[in-house]
């Protein structure tokens, strides 16, 4: 089983990397932000889920193991495949996924192409137990559904999920009103 990797890039793509360690070329798929910011060369480490079954071994890369122990979790899920985890992992963070699922916000999952409603219901039955000791506290504001309107604001204003999530990250936290932080959002927005 491989589950790190450290090398150097010698090839992208939009969702794959080649990093070469140790003399061997590893095709690891990533999310497509991480795949964008990569440059031929870098150095970079990875920590790896290998996915096998019958007409394929492919390797899957996280910057960090909290990113890669999600993804795995996602994956215990009937129904949910490595792409669709990965596709979950790119929308948002560890953070927010498990903020999603211990409030059974099925809005953030089903932004992700071919995870439906009844899909993210079952992520929300299957892994709320075991996340739902990191709940926000009680009263609190929930920034998961909060953020879900307001990355889907700038979605449809043409800008893509990852754009709109790294604009809102950077909008002060003491503003609440959704409208301001679009705003706001948008001077962010390079």
């Amino acid at each position: 089983m491989i589950s790190f990797l450290k090398g150097k890039i010698i090839k992208k793509g939009n969702n794959f990397i080649i990093l070469a360690a140790h003399d061997i070329g590893y095709k690891i798929f990533v999310n497509e932000s991480l795949a964008a910011e990569a440059k031929n060369g870098d150095e970079l480490e990875l920590f790896t889920h290998q996915y096998i079954r019958e007409d394929a071994l492919d390797l899957y890369g996280f910057t960090t193991y909290e990113k890669l122990a999600m993804f795995e979790m996602l994956l215990s899920v009937s129904g949910i495949g490595p792409k669709s985890g990965l596709g979950i992992m790119a929308i948002a963070g560890v953070e927010e996924i498990k903020n999603a699922i211990a409030e059974g916000d099925t809005n953030l999952l089903t932004k992700v192409s071919g995870v439906g409603k009844k899909t993210a219901e079952r992520v929300i039955l299957d892994l709320r137990d075991k996340v739902g000791a990191l709940a926000p506290a009680a009263g609190a504001i929930s920034s998961v559904g909060l953020r879900g309107d307001e990355i889907d604001a700038l979605v449809s204003l043409g800008y893509s999920i990852q754009q709109a999530r790294e604009a809102l990250s950077k909008v002060d936290k003491s503003i609440t009103d959704s409208g301001k932080r679009i705003r706001e959002a948008l001077k962010n927005i390079k």
